[in-house]
């Protein structure tokens, strides 16, 4: 028997990380994380301009390094993060496209079913007897009971040979 070094993991809890990546990932594809990105940077240059010398914490002399820094840092996290939301919308295509080649496949396997069925139903229904065919046979046998009926009839209008005689 194996002894496990690192504890197994609970399902869903794995998928924790990639669905908040997601949700960060879609969050900065807002206009609205835009806007409020901006405001920040806004606000922030604005504190630093105008408020008093002892007050401020970045410099606009030296182009508001903490600024810059604290922008390069959301840079850098946001790129990995788009990436792994990425490749997982890329995973869930491809299961999808999977999916619908797999439903493509059933479809035209049912396709050729249903027209080898109707191949078939057409054979049968050449030999079978049409509504017009079986029309003409009754009619047929209608006039040969007709004839039959005429001709016992002719019978019982002639004399029979024992009142003859």
């Amino acid at each position: 028997m194996r002894t496990r070094v690192l504890p197994t993991r609970r399902r869903g809890r794995g998928d924790t990380f990639g669905r908040a990546t997601e949700g960060i990932a879609r969050a900065m594809g807002t206009p609205w994380f835009l806007v409020g990105l901006t405001l920040f940077c806004g606000v922030w240059m604005v504190y630093n301009s105008t408020a008093p010398q002892a007050w401020r914490f970045d410099s606009a002399a030296i182009g508001f390094t903490a600024l810059t820094l604290i922008l390069s840092l959301q840079a850098s996290y946001a790129a990995p993060l788009i990436l792994l939301a990425q490749n997982r919308q890329d995973d869930r295509d491809r299961v999808q496209f999977e999916q619908d080649r797999q439903r493509a496949e059933r479809n035209l396997a049912d396709t050729e079913y249903l027209a080898r069925e109707v191949v078939a139903l057409r054979l049968a229904m050449r030999d079978m007897a049409s509504k017009d065919f079986i029309r003409a046979e009754l009619r047929a046998l209608l006039e040969e009971l007709d004839r039959r009926d005429a001709d016992d009839a002719g019978f019982a209008d002639e004399p029979s040979s024992a009142t003859r005689g």
